[in-house]
């Protein structure tokens, strides 16, 4: 009696290489190595997405040539997150993305401008005054991080 080769895949999966498959089902992706499901995730988590097919890249389950292949992502974009994983590991994928505190406008720029404004100043006299760009300060005032006092108007006779 013939036996059956291995590893043999559950119906309607989308082959990586020989060994390993995916398979788009019901807004989750489900990864195999044969028959047996070896990650989730769901459809639109990016995160999980680059730290598995850098997992099989760097682990040798399969390489950058075949996810791009399977995938259709960019050659860099898999690079990128092979590195990550091998410097990072996992925990690279999933850690808050460090943003950049203000360079200028710190909170103490930011209180001494806006007394210098609620004393009457012009927005270019007080960004001269502190050093800073006037198109910073009027930035800032545009965007409501700071406010200038309200010129009053005379009533026309």
């Amino acid at each position: 009696m013939p036996q059956t080769a291995l590893p043999f895949f559950p119906v309607g999966v989308t082959h990586i290489t020989p060994l390993l498959a995916f398979r788009q089902q019901d807004g989750r992706i489900t990864y195999f190595n044969g028959d047996m499901p070896v990650f989730i995730h769901d459809e639109g988590d990016m995160d999980s997405f680059r730290m598995i097919t850098a997992q099989f890249c760097v682990n040798g389950n399969a390489r950058q040539a075949d996810i791009v292949r399977a995938f259709g992502v960019t050659k860099i974009s898999l690079k990128r997150a092979v590195k990550r994983y091998r410097e990072e590991g996992p925990r690279g994928f999933y850690r808050p993305r460090q943003r950049r505190g203000p360079a200028v406008l710190t909170p103490a720029v930011m209180a001494e401008a806006q007394q210098r404004l609620d004393e009457g100043l012009a927005t270019a006299a007080v960004a001269e005054r502190l050093g800073v760009k006037p198109d910073t300060l009027a930035k800032a005032v545009r965007s409501g991080r700071l406010h200038s006092p309200v010129k009053k108007t005379l009533p026309s006779p």
